[in-house]
Order: C-alpha cells, then structure tokens, then sequence
C-alpha cells in the first residue's frame, strides 16, 4: 500500500431484516444505526469515499442524508437471507471499476448493526493493513467464554465433548483461560487486490488480522433486546457519543 492509502468505505444494508424488522433504519439516541457508521466513517482520517449498497431506498436515502454517495441500487439477488458479504463487496467493487475505471487500495465494509465503532477505530485498522501489509484487517472482542466451555448440545442432552475438552486442561477455572477472541462486525477492510485475487472476505491466514475493540463498541444489534441495550449505553453515558453528535 502507498503511504497515503485510498480507501473506499462501503456502508451495507438489506431493507428485510426478520430478526428486528427495519432494524438498520432502528435509533439510537436519536439516531439510526445507518447514521452511526456514517458520520464515524466520514470522520476517519482514511476514509476517500463513503458510498451505500442497499435495496432499499429508505436506507439509501438516510445514508445519503448523513453523507454517503448513492451510485447504484443493489440488486434483488444480492438482498436476501442468502446473500454473502463477499457479493455484496464484489459487486461494489465491479460498480466502481466498469462505471468509474478506477481502483482503490482497500474497500472497508461497514454493517449497521455494530454501530458503535469510532473513527480512530477505521484509523488504526488502515494502519495496521499498511503496516502489515495484511490482506484483512476486522474489529474483534473477547469472547465471553474460552472454548475450552463451549460445544455442541447432543439429542439426548450431553455435554460430553466439552467435559472432555476441560479434562484435558489442569485449568478448569475461567479466570485461568487465557483471553480468547472473535469478530465483533464492527468492520472489515479488505485489500482491493487481495479482495480481487480470492474473491472472498476470509481468504489468507498469514495475512489476517484485527484491532481490539472493549465491549460496548462492540455491541451487535440483532434483536429488540439489543437495540434496548444499545439505547441504555447511550442514553445513559456510558460511551463518549461525541463523534456521533457532529453535523454530518
């Protein structure tokens, strides 16, 4: 990458959502979840171009209102439960290339339903592509239990194969696991020749990585509860709202 990396900022959204219905449409604070990653994105320091893929147009429109380019309304195809991410990527990507002839250094796919990453947080993933020269950069959080306790459910209700896996371990308490991780969705930035080369978002391990975001950044919406909880954190101070309070 060359040390003034351009970087487009791809903000996503379905108009169905069966778990929350109009959920990326859903407010918090005040504000919906689209206009969340917005206005962050838009204050990144990396971001070149901010531009939404979705179906819908009450989505697009919002996302316009805070700032965002509408170039193309996203196909049915790629609207459904089924659809990947990857798709989604791609087909921005080909938009771009056959519509403008120009290319970018990476794509950061921004889903609304981890609205709280902060613009620093888009900083620190560029930064870190660079200077790994990494393929993939995400958002990741601690797990709030190690695997060793965790497993499959058997029909007739046994937990056998995690009782094997604690009694391979002399540690059995979870203050004595070590401090395990997984992606929090709050962001995915791809390299666009990496992205071109495997056509997929999770492509190379060796050049995997991702940036540690606490627990309330990392808060994921995906039911009535969670949007609940979000509104608590918000309304209640328990993250500093400022980058989502500036005009867009």
């Amino acid at each position: 990458m060359i040390n003034s990396p351009e970087i487009l900022f791809l903000l996503v959204g379905r108009g169905g959502s069966k778990g929350l219905p109009g959920k990326n449409l859903r407010e918090v604070g005040g504000l919906s979840l689209i206009g969340y990653k917005a206005k962050a994105a838009r204050q990144s320091r990396y971001c070149s171009r901010l531009i939404v893929s979705s179906d819908s147009a009450e989505i697009r429109t919002e996302a316009k209102r805070h700032g965002a380019e509408v170039l193309f309304e996203r196909p049915a195809e790629l609207a459904t439960d089924t659809a990947s991410s990857d798709d989604v990527v791609l087909h921005a990507m080909d938009w771009i290339e056959a519509h403008e002839g120009r290319r970018y250094d990476a794509i950061m796919l921004l889903e609304p339903s981890s609205p709280f990453a902060r613009p620093e947080h888009f900083d620190e993933a560029v930064e870190l592509l660079a200077r790994r020269n990494a393929s993939l950069v995400v958002g990741m959080r601690e797990t709030e239990v190690a695997s060793i306790f965790v497993g499959t459910l058997g029909a007739d209700g046994s937990i056998g194969g995690i009782v094997e896996k604690m009694l391979k371990t002399t540690a059995q308490r979870r203050q004595d696991q070590a401090p395990e991780v997984t992606m929090n969705g709050a962001l995915y930035l791809v390299g666009w020749q990496a992205m071109r080369k495997h056509r997929k978002i999770y492509a190379d391990p060796s050049a995997s990585y991702g940036i540690m975001m606490d627990r309330l950044h990392s808060i994921e919406i995906e039911s009535a509860a969670d949007l609940a909880y979000a509104s608590y954190v918000i309304e209640h101070g328990m993250l500093d709202a400022s980058p989502w309070r500036k005009s867009a």
